[in-house]
């Protein structure tokens, strides 16, 4: 969500849509039928718009897709591409899939819960939590602008240039301590609140505060607050481990191969410990989708508390100077005349994203196999899935 209008609009060309997709009017949650790969289905009628967002796959800028649209306004499911390429079976449309920055929702939702419980404090520093960690210079952030990113402290410092420095070390375990130490004894990169630049440590310091005040880890906090109750069963947290339990499509990276040419590397096998409590999230479409459901209609947070998550900083993008874009856990687009609020994230061979409006009339979660996952452009299949479910940018 973070591209420019004329990217959408270049996109939504080439798409061929001029507002939203009209979905078979049936109940959410019915059956649906997901198809072989290379094309997508439904019970009902198909739907044009969506169907062709994802035909043709495995492609250049992807291997597979899995999606599922919901809501009170109907609902349509379809896969297509393929598990992987070297078998080239079709892939599987309840796979697992790494979700990436969908993570910080997670984490964004826990922390609201605690603020419920009177825990932790919104408009107190996160250094009042982790003083040993948070130095001085830093004693002005609070944990609000941790959450919607106007606390101005730099990324980590991480090692590498290229995506091919990033996958020899990919098996690398980061500490989140570390991590924060390493961008705290930067600069600020501006004083709190005064602007916004979306980066990880935010969360990360977060995900820190979570385990200071319960005493817990992370993890097991995500687990009985939010993956249990709902019944997420194929959602997980994979903590050191570079590998996706159970099913999974491969996710595969365009980079200079051994003998130096350029091609695709398998890159399914790669720890998530930079991202931890911002990106490191694995689940599926059916899981993401009832996790949205239930953040948009106030079962995961409650009261008041839920609004945190639907109000945007009054304050500039640090690099575009355009009005911020995110708040706390979600981001907004403006897409076929209405305010669509949901989350993207990337992690190399995986871009993932939950979408709705804001009374849950249009939900869209997807997974997206792609070939730059991490790349400074939105995917074209998943910017086409967005504008194939929402319509045209609104200004």
């Amino acid at each position: 969500m973070r591209n420019t209008t004329r990217t959408l609009l270049a996109a939504a060309l080439v798409l061929g849509v001029a507002g939203p997709a009209a979905l078979p009017a049936t109940a959410a949650g019915a059956p649906h039928a997901t198809a072989p790969h290379g094309t997508a289905a439904t019970a009902e009628a198909g739907n044009t718009a969506l169907e062709k967002a994802i035909a043709g796959l495995p492609s250049k800028d992807a291997t597979a897709a899995l999606v599922r649209v919901g809501g009170t306004e109907g609902s349509w499911q379809g896969s297509s591409g393929v598990h992987d390429l070297r078998s080239g079976r079709p892939a599987e449309p309840g796979a697992r899939f790494r979700a990436g920055s969908v993570t910080k929702v997670f984490t964004a939702a826990v922390v609201l819960q605690l603020a419920s419980e009177g825990r932790v404090g919104l408009d107190r520093p996160a250094r009042a939590y982790l003083p040993e960690l948070i130095p001085a210079a830093y004693g002005g952030v609070t944990v609000r602008q941790l959450l919607d990113h106007t606390h101005g402290i730099p990324a980590a410092g991480l090692p590498g240039e290229t995506v091919e420095d990033w996958y020899a070390r990919r098996f690398d375990v980061h500490d989140p301590r570390e991590l924060v130490r390493s961008a705290t004894a930067r600069p600020r990169e501006f004083a709190p609140g005064e602007k916004q630049h979306y980066l990880n440590i935010g969360y990360t310091i977060a995900g820190l505060i979570v385990e200071r005040v319960t005493g817990d880890s992370y993890e097991h906090q995500v687990t009985a607050r939010i993956l249990r109750p709902l019944g997420l069963r194929d959602t997980y947290l994979p903590g050191t481990s570079p590998r996706i339990q159970g099913r999974h499509n491969h996710g595969y990276q365009w980079m200079r191969l051994d003998d130096g040419t350029t091609g695709l590397r398998d890159v399914t096998v790669w720890g998530v410990t930079d991202g931890w409590a911002a990106g490191d999230l694995i689940s599926t479409t059916a899981d993401l989708e009832r996790f949205t459901r239930a953040l948009f209609a106030g079962e995961v947070v409650r009261g008041p508390l839920l609004e945190e998550m639907f109000t945007l900083p009054r304050v500039p993008d640090l690099t575009t100077g355009a009005p911020a874009a995110y708040s706390v856990g979600l981001s907004m687009k403006k897409l076929g005349g209405r305010e669509v609020w949901g989350k993207t994230g990337g992690r190399w061979g995986y871009n993932a994203a939950i979408a709705s409006t804001r009374h849950g009339e249009r939900t869209l979660v997807y997974s997206v196999n792609s070939t730059d996952a991490k790349g400074k452009d939105m995917n074209k299949v998943a910017m086409d899935l967005m504008l194939a479910t929402y319509g045209l940018p609104s200004r």
